[in-house]
């Protein structure tokens, strides 16, 4: 099972109380930014609780720059996704980054992987997501003047990517 979207994290009370809906043989998968799990370390030590979620940071970009630049938010809030991985970590929640890195040049993408195996050496491999060229996307991309390096037109996905 998943959830996915619109930040389950915003609401702890809420997701707790789904969480403990979940059977215990059911893998569940949080999809999440971490930023609230960055900024607050209890975050962590209440989903340890859960020991079948999988707590998936989704990571926008891969430095501050670029998740600046990709969310109109403060650089400052990249930081705080990588502490929500040493959070989860700490309190030994199952977890793995992932990042869309169609934005990102190839050395930044290589950076990221340091400073994950930083954290812990199996995150250097991390999820690495690229761009589908869906054509709102495409549109959307080209009002706001967004530059990528790498994308895949829907018909020509590579099936290692679906």
């Amino acid at each position: 099972m998943r959830i996915s979207g619109n930040e389950p994290t915003i609401c702890r009370e809420h997701l707790i109380s789904v969480l403990e809906l979940i059977p215990e043989d059911a893998l569940f998968i949080l999809e999440t930014n971490g930023i609230l799990i960055g900024s607050d370390p209890s975050y962590a030590k209440d989903l340890s609780r859960f020991l079948n979620v999988h707590v998936r940071i989704s990571l926008k970009g891969t430095c501050e720059e670029e998740f600046s630049r990709l969310t109109g938010s403060v650089p400052e809030g990249f930081q705080l996704q990588l502490s929500a991985i040493e959070n989860l970590m700490r309190h030994g929640v199952k977890t793995g980054p992932a990042c869309m890195v169609s934005f990102s040049p190839p050395e930044n993408v290589m950076r990221l992987g340091r400073r994950l195996r930083a954290i812990h050496p199996d995150l250097e491999d991390f999820e690495k997501e690229e761009l589908i060229l869906y054509p709102a996307v495409e549109e959307r991309l080209r009002k706001f003047g967004i530059k990528y390096f790498t994308a895949y037109r829907p018909e020509r996905i590579p099936k290692e990517q679906i």
